[in-house]
């Protein structure tokens, strides 16, 4: 019964195992029968069978199930949209992009069930200590039975009920059952939280953690660049951002994204600007016979103009019309709303040092490492440098290191650290193949609550340790010396397995 409960803990992980989808033609068939390319139709309380992208209709998606997140979020056409994930409205049609068995789904699915292959080290020791403990428990039981009665002239069925009575108490079940039961029941409560452990190994190395590193961009902010503040000297601030996302509309660049999706209303067509892109500097274009320009301060002074000056931290936009300098819009990647109250309950929760890696500018990383109270700030690192740069922390560490990324470009690294944690790794193959931890959701207080249930599962699986060993050390000694009955015995043996195992259950009582 309590492996069942433990296993329900899981059960909304695994409920996310579609069981047949419906191709444009209206054929009901298998997820594993449709191959990438292939539309399908989803309506209202259906669950999606397989990752693809929506080509016709709006919806809003119940995520529980996969993320943990209770509010439904919107998709339109164009979004990617995931398997398990539940359409609450709206009809969709959904290309295809991949296979269900290299799908979201299938991969969480099998990670959740082989998370309990990968022991803990507590349940690495109780293993090997019940191998030896077993067999010598065994052998003083004999010596017991056979002894006393030679040397003592004793009754050999007294000195025999006394090892039996020994033996009884001295069964390991206690250990052996509620140990391994704890971890999965840890693991368990995580998964209800939409945190994913591939392993009581990895649960109990989240407890130990002393350095936690962390990306910038896709963990502590959003990942997209946003327009934070605009200057307009001639014209008002929704005239200039019209000029800017007139030149920049043509280019593909975050920062020309960010520019266009920030404008109202503007035109679907301007009549043919002539886009001249100048790397690393900004862009040019001729509109209704005036020359525009959108880049950097560094090229509008080689052109002879004077830009503001910028103080504050953020890429800038700098914008002329022929001769004359019409201002500057200023883009900013945004913090996660969570990630303030996630870095201070993290250090709430003991964690010495809080590091940032990212391959960022050292003003910008620093800004945000000020804002967030961070101990140390790493910025200009390449790929391979940040795997240095975290070797050399480890070498300080006075425990765990963990590395937090986003999964995708950060597999080395995550690979490097002792734990590593996948941010918004959903959906990712990289961050479920390389991290030993994936937080469903993009949002950093996970990181409190993954930490929350690894030391709450370390404590009940030490507490069984304890009650066990002393309970059992007790009643030996009373049944060495005849004390201690049969009765006594079952208890030392049976009630404290059902009570440790019962207590283990108390993991599942985690409130989310």
């Amino acid at each position: 019964r309590a492996v069942n409960q433990s296993r329900r803990s899981i059960s909304a992980l695994m409920d996310i195992r579609p069981e047949q989808a419906v191709l444009e033609d209206g054929r009901r068939v298998r997820p594993e029968d449709v191959i990438p390319g292939q539309r399908i139709i989803v309506r209202a309380g259906e669950r999606i069978p397989l990752d693809g992208t929506i080509k016709q209709g709006t919806a809003f998606l119940d995520t529980a199930a996969l993320t943990g997140e209770s509010v439904p979020r919107r998709v339109h056409e164009t979004d990617h949209v995931l398997a398990g994930t539940i359409s609450t409205g709206g009809q969709l049609v959904i290309e295809v992009d991949r296979s269900y068995t290299d799908s979201a789904v299938a991969k969480i699915i099998s990670l959740v069930e082989q998370a309990s292959r990968h022991k803990a080290p507590t349940e690495k020791f109780i293993t090997r200590f019940a191998r030896v403990y077993t067999p010598a428990v065994v052998v003083i039981a004999l010596i017991l039975a056979v002894l006393p009665p030679l040397l003592l002239n004793a009754s050999f069925s007294e000195w025999t009920y006394r090892a039996l009575v020994f033996l009884v108490i001295s069964c390991p079940c206690a250990l052996m059952l509620s140990i391994p039961l704890g971890f999965f029941s840890g693991i368990g409560a995580a998964s209800k939280r939409g945190i994913l452990v591939k392993g009581g190994n990895h649960l109990e190395s989240l407890q130990r953690i002393d350095t936690l590193v962390l990306d910038k961009t896709g963990t502590l902010t959003k990942g997209n660049f946003e327009v934070v503040a605009i200057q307009a000297h001639t014209m008002t601030k929704q005239e200039l951002l019209q000029v800017a996302a007139r030149v920049e509309r043509q280019s593909n660049h975050p920062i020309a994204t960010s520019i266009v999706r920030a404008v109202d209303g503007l035109p679907s067509k301007d009549g043919g600007i002539h886009l001249s892109e100048i790397a690393g500097k900004g862009v040019s274009g001729e509109y209704d016979g005036r020359l525009l320009r959108a880049g950097n301060a560094e090229w509008l002074k080689e052109l002879g103009f004077t830009p503001d000056k910028e103080t504050e931290t953020g890429t800038y936009v700098h914008i002329t019309q022929d001769q004359d300098y019409l201002g500057w819009i200023r883009i900013a990647d945004q913090l996660k709303t969570t990630t303030m109250e996630a870095i201070i309950q993290l250090k709430k929760r003991g964690i010495r040092r809080i590091v940032m890696l990212t391959g960022d500018r050292k003003q910008t990383a620093e800004a945000i490492g000020k804002q967030l109270d961070l101990d140390h700030v790493i910025a200009n690192l390449l790929p391979h440098q940040k795997v240095e740069a975290l070797e050399e922390l480890m070498k300080t560490a006075k425990g765990k290191t963990a590395f937090v990324g986003d999964g995708i470009n950060d597999a080395p690294v995550l690979t490097r650290a002792d734990v590593g944690i996948a941010m918004g790794g959903l959906g990712s193959d990289v961050a479920i193949e390389a991290a030993d931890v994936v937080l469903m959701t993009d949002e950093p207080k996970q990181l409190a609550d993954a930490m929350d249930v690894a030391r709450t599962t370390r404590k009940i699986v030490y507490q069984n340790i304890y009650f066990a060993l002393g309970i059992k050390a007790i009643f030996l000694l009373l049944g060495a010396f005849g004390i201690a009955t049969m009765w006594e015995a079952v208890f030392a043996d049976v009630g404290v397995t059902v009570l440790a195992v019962l207590n283990a259950t108390r993991l599942l009582k985690i409130r989310a």
